[in-house]
């Protein structure tokens, strides 16, 4: 007999429990989890237990405060004990540099309300006198850290998702997944077919091989992962019966390490650099409540380290050694939401930190699928960010370099070689023969700088400036005093067809489309107003457009198409990726290189700024947009890859007497920056609406109807909360790089937009035993955390240390000096609201 649900989990682990849980909570009763065997059979079971807030990413923090802070709710829904320990933790610094790190983690963590304090190797010692502080050179204190029990929590979700109306079924493996025509599942499993609506892939171990029954291979791979638990140790049980508290959780940086109390003992993990997976091909369908062989002579590097930080330990004896498997993508963020190309099919799997984010990607995940929008900006673990170039041996590699770097820092100049080269252009060994430095984009190969030597052609991994800084600066300066050019394949590329395909457009851009041979800039919003989209777009014909947005985000956007084509077929959408390929030619002199490559005329009244042309370019057929992200006179030049060499050594050679340069995109960004453009992922995402992100000239209220217009209308009527602004810093010989807080001189003002503290913290104490309150991290006397940076950099040619971000609507109009500071570093610095562009304010070198 067949029985049929609205929707089918698939895997009894932490993350699957955690989103039956939430969808039966946002009211779908009709759901069900099945498991293969016992619930935590794969990675639950084993885990280590431990949960924190904090992650580099701001957006999956938010989530992770929101795991925690489930705990208690889960505990009094279900009866079942989480068995919740929250201690607190510290991160411990060794060197200069990771100090440097730390104080950039705690300043982020402003922003988001977060209650993190820098401390002193004493400090951290009074809440684990177990380390030997001299090795330190200082901490940073989290109140909300600490561990719990992985199966009782998991039983928790599953108890509390049965009390709200969902059914478990347990020892049922799925052995196929089929689609029927009217779109339906139809799960065929060890005890019958089960069809449904949607199908949710929380396979964990296993989620691989779920993906692969609807022909879906996912960019996750299981890593042998150890930890150790030692007897029970005397200076534990004198700290405990002392003090009346736990020892606190310590991550150790330079040992790879992260360590808690476990009972009267110590839990000690690793990891490593000699890091193995498991089962990288396939993975076993009898595995199940196993453990793997564990292997001291891999992890020894890091024991011993370990062991002069914490000396007891090593005196310990080890009781049990723990080798698991566990789950990871290439970035080590969790693969989560609705997958592109398939109808209902949702990804909840390589959660590696369940315990930290397992409530929050189950919330973010019902959220999508009841709602239609996730309800955050979750695209630090949307399944669509990776592309087709995730192939499996690219994921093993990429999973092993994430793993092995895990506790290392990680250089905002830095680019990290594992399955490199993964996709090139071209022009790729041309660019390497002239030092190009190149970079990874969205899997392909981008040239970022170019030094004047192959020696020299590698970056210097610093927080500070760099090695690039001189050499960004002579590719700005040569290209806004004549021309350069540089390569742009790392931008989406799509057509749409069709008789509907305007209209279609027209309803899902905030902007009117623009007529025949002309191009505009338009946001796209979602249903909610918030900006999901940043698109040039061009009508090259009636009923044919070319379309270009961020490269990233190219599997994000075509599921979006998608799911909003028409069903009569009058529209066709065409993602070209690499079939399309780019250049871009700016500066003053740029007219002068283009006009000697083609037959047509491209002078300032033949070719407007924001035409479109479809021409040949040193012969070759090329469309050419009168536009370029510079902010300067130039155009980008778009054709087949069998043609960009020819087109490339046409405009290096016509641009020779001009003195043309190749320029990188660090110096794009650094040119953009003074032009106060903003950028997709940073300045522009789901969590700001088009009038908060100054878009306001692209967004069309007085069309009849387009997505998110409802409310827009609602945002530009009220006011918009927030307000993107560009900033000019003193700062230093670093520039921000992202997230850090904008500070005001506000005095008892309340603008309502730092997240309020969670709250859920614990206390520290000093090595007397007194409980030590953590301050206000937002508030310093009359100055105020009152935003937050999204991007930033030197802008080389104005030759000023720039950044953009959010503050209150009330202050972006504030250039005062005095007014506001950006926190760099742990090292508050002035800044000044650009309330113009520094360079080319009135947009002329664009339309000369």
């Amino acid at each position: 007999m067949t029985r049929t649900y609205r929707a089918v989990v698939i895997g009894g682990g932490v993350v699957g429990c955690s989103v039956l849980f939430h969808l039966a909570k946002a009211g779908w009763k009709d759901v069900l989890l099945i498991e293969r065997s016992e619930l935590t059979s794969g990675s639950s079971w084993h885990a280590a237990g431990g949960f924190h807030t904090l992650n580099g990413d701001p957006n999956v923090a938010r989530l992770q405060a929101y795991t925690v802070s489930l705990y208690e709710e889960l505990e009094r829904i279900s009866g079942q004990s989480c068995g919740l320990h929250l201690t607190g933790g510290v991160m411990m610094a060794d060197s200069p540099e990771r100090m440097n790190f730390l104080r950039m983690t705690h300043a982020r963590g402003r922003a988001l309300g977060m209650e993190t304090e820098l401390i002193t190797p004493s400090e951290a010692k009074a809440m684990f006198p177990l380390m030997d502080e001299t090795q330190f050179v200082g901490a940073l204190w989290d109140p909300v850290e600490g561990h719990l029990d992985p199966s009782g929590t998991t039983h928790a979700y599953a108890k509390a998702a049965k009390v709200l109306g969902a059914e478990i079924e347990l020892r049922n493996p799925v052995k196929d997944i089929t689609q029927d025509p009217d779109g339906m599942w139809t799960l065929h499993t060890v005890n019958g077919t089960i069809r449904c609506e949607h199908v949710v892939n929380a396979g964990g171990l296993w989620a691989r091989e779920v993906g692969r029954m609807v022909g879906l291979e996912l960019p996750v791979l299981a890593m042998e992962h150890m930890y150790l638990l030692t007897d029970a140790m005397p200076e534990v049980i004198e700290f405990n019966q002392s003090t009346g508290r736990e020892l606190v959780g310590v991550i150790d940086f330079k040992g790879e390490i992260y360590t808690r109390q476990e009972r009267q003992g110590i839990l000690l993990g690793t990891y490593e650099k000699a890091c193995k997976p498991w089962s990288p091909v396939n993975t076993p369908w009898d595995f199940g409540h196993e453990l793997l062989a564990p292997d001291l002579d891999r992890i020894a590097p890091s024991l011993e380290v370990g062991f002069r930080h914490f000396p007891a330990v090593e005196q310990a004896g080890i009781k049990q050694i723990i080798n698991g498997p566990f789950t990871f993508a290439p970035d080590g963020n969790p693969l989560v939401g609705p997958v592109q190309g398939l109808t209902n099919y949702w990804s909840a799997c390589a959660v590696m930190a369940g315990f930290s984010q397992g409530g929050g990607v189950g919330l973010v995940l019902a959220n999508w699928m009841t709602q239609g929008d996730p309800g955050h900006d979750v695209f630090g673990m949307d399944v669509s960010r990776y592309g087709e170039w995730a192939t499996l041996r690219y994921t093993n590699a990429k999973v092993r370099e994430n793993y092995s770097r895990r506790f290392s820092i990680r250089f905002p100049n830095e680019e990290l070689p594992a399955a490199r080269p993964a996709e090139t252009t071209p022009l790729y060994d041309l660019m390497v023969a002239q030092n190009a430095v190149m970079g990874d984009s969205w899997g392909l190969e981008t040239p970022l700088w170019f030094a004047p030597s192959a020696a020299e052609a590698q970056d210097v991994p610093s927080f500070h400036r760099s090695n690039d800084f001189a050499h960004i600066a002579r590719e700005v300066k040569a290209t806004r005093e004549s021309v350069g050019v540089t390569e742009i394949a790392n931008f989406a590329k799509y057509e749409v067809t069709g008789a509907g395909a305007e209209a279609w457009l027209d309803h899902l851009m905030t902007n009117t489309m623009p007529k025949v041979g002309r191009l505009v800039l338009t946001p796209m919003l979602n249903d909610n107003g918030k900006l999901i989209g940043d698109f040039t777009i061009a009508k090259a014909a009636e009923g044919r457009f070319v379309i270009w947005g961020s490269l990233g985000a190219s599997k994000y956007h075509m599921r979006w198409f998608e799911q909003h084509l028409p069903a009569d077929g009058s529209v066709a959408v065409k993602r070209f990726h690499m079939d399309l390929v780019g250049l871009s030619v700016c500066g003053p002199k740029a007219r002068d290189v283009l006009t000697q490559l083609v037959d047509e005329d491209v002078s300032a009244e033949g070719f407007r700024f924001m035409d479109f042309r479809e021409l040949d370019v040193a012969g070759a057929p090329c469309m050419v947009n009168r536009i370029t992200y510079s902010g300067d006179l130039g155009y980008e030049i778009w054709m087949k890859p069998a043609a960009q060499r020819r087109v490339y050594l046409a405009i290096k050679a016509a641009g020779a007497e001009f003195g043309i340069v190749d320029f990188g995109m660090r110096a794009l960004l650094s040119m953009r920056l003074e032009k106060n453009f903003p950028t997709w992922f940073a300045e522009l995402r789901p969590i700001y609406g088009p009038f908060e992100g100054a878009m306001d000239r692209f967004v069309k209220l007085q069309k009849p109807d387009f997505i998110g217009r409802a409310a827009a209308v609602k945002e530009r009527d009220e006011g918009p909360k927030l307000r993107r602004i560009s900033l000019v810093i003193d700062a230093g010989t670093a520039d921000v790089l992202g997230d850090e807080p904008i500070w005001a001189r506000v005095g008892d003002t309340d603008y309502g937009t730092i997240s309020a503290p969670h709250g859920y913290g614990a206390p520290r104490f000093d090595a007397s035993g007194t409980a030590m309150p953590n301050p206000d991290p937002s508030r310093d006397g009359d100055w105020r955390v009152v935003g937050w940076v999204t991007s930033g950099g030197y802008a080389h040619y104005v030759e000023k240390s720039m950044a953009q971000g959010y503050v209150p609507a009330a202050l972006a109009d504030d250039g005062s000096a005095g007014m506001f500071e950006v926190e760099i570093m742990g090292e508050r610095r002035p800044a000044v609201i650009a309330l113009e562009p520094p360079f080319d304010p009135s947009g002329s070198r664009m339309r000369m």
